[in-house]
């Protein structure tokens, strides 16, 4: 009797649990319950759950993910781009349910990268191919903008969009190499104009000193008694000796026959 009240036991157990199943839901995670292929209007939070047998869960994943993907688009100026782009987002816990009644689970190929896709497109034309690289917080934020302005991200936060890479054609980069040498080359020259500038108003100040200075001295001789005060300083300078040699008609250094 012991034996068969014990196997008893043992079967309304397992006829328990099979008649009521249990889930367990992770951390960070949500679980979709659905009956008959029906959404049920209960979402599971994390832990432990009793479940009805006939009911089956779906569990997604609500913390932030990342997703990278590469766009192709032409600027402003209609210069070809290749866009590489990140983004972080998580599923907006309340929208669980709408977004598996949406998708089944397959969200990201069917709503996120085509969200991406026409956003870099849509906010890459806004700008000059200058502008993409002048202005990369401004592209980032237009793209972010277009991109929660989606229908298909109703069901996400996104948390943060980076731009990862910029790629132009051959041509474009041949232009922008061109382009920066010529301004580098400009700004060498204007360089070299400034100096030579500034040599030129350098000597132009030393001749004017040297001009004043010379001025200043023939002042001073003319207030000091002219030609009298001119040979009173050869004089003094003189060693004593008389030249070798005379030019005919010459006076004698320092003798004035007239006086």
């Amino acid at each position: 009797m012991k034996i068969l009240a014990i196997i008893g036991s043992v079967l309304a157990l397992i006829l328990i649990v099979a008649l009521s199943p249990f889930t367990l839901v992770d951390a960070g995670h949500r679980s979709v319950l659905t009956k008959f292929g029906q959404v049920q209007d209960e979402v599971l939070g994390e832990g432990f759950h009793f479940i009805s047998p006939l009911a089956s869960p779906h569990e997604y994943d609500i913390r932030t993910q990342k997703v990278e993907a590469n766009a192709s688009a032409a600027s402003k100026d209609l210069q070809n781009v290749q866009t590489r782009i990140a983004v972080n987002f998580h599923i907006n816990p309340d929208k669980v349910r709408f977004l598996f009644q949406e998708t089944q689970g397959g969200y990201q190929e069917t709503l996120i990268d085509p969200a991406v896709q026409e956003s870099v497109k849509a906010a890459t034309a806004q700008f000059t191919a200058d502008e993409l690289v002048t202005k990369r917080q401004e592209v980032k934020e237009t793209i972010r903008t277009a991109l929660t302005s989606r229908e298909a991200m109703k069901f996400f936060v996104v948390e943060d969009v980076s731009i990862v890479n910029f790629s132009f054609s051959e041509s474009f980069n041949n232009a922008i190499e061109a382009k920066v040498k010529a301004e580098q080359d400009a700004l060498a020259s204007k360089n070299k104009l400034e100096q030579t500038k500034y040599e030129a108003e350098q000597k132009v100040v030393a001749a004017t000193a040297e001009a004043e200075s010379i001025r200043i001295q023939a002042q001073a001789v003319t207030q000091q008694g002219g030609k009298d005060y001119v040979q009173l300083q050869a004089i003094q300078k003189w060693n004593g000796q008389l030249p070798n040699q005379f030019v005919p008609g010459s006076a004698l250094p320092f003798i004035n026959l007239n006086q």
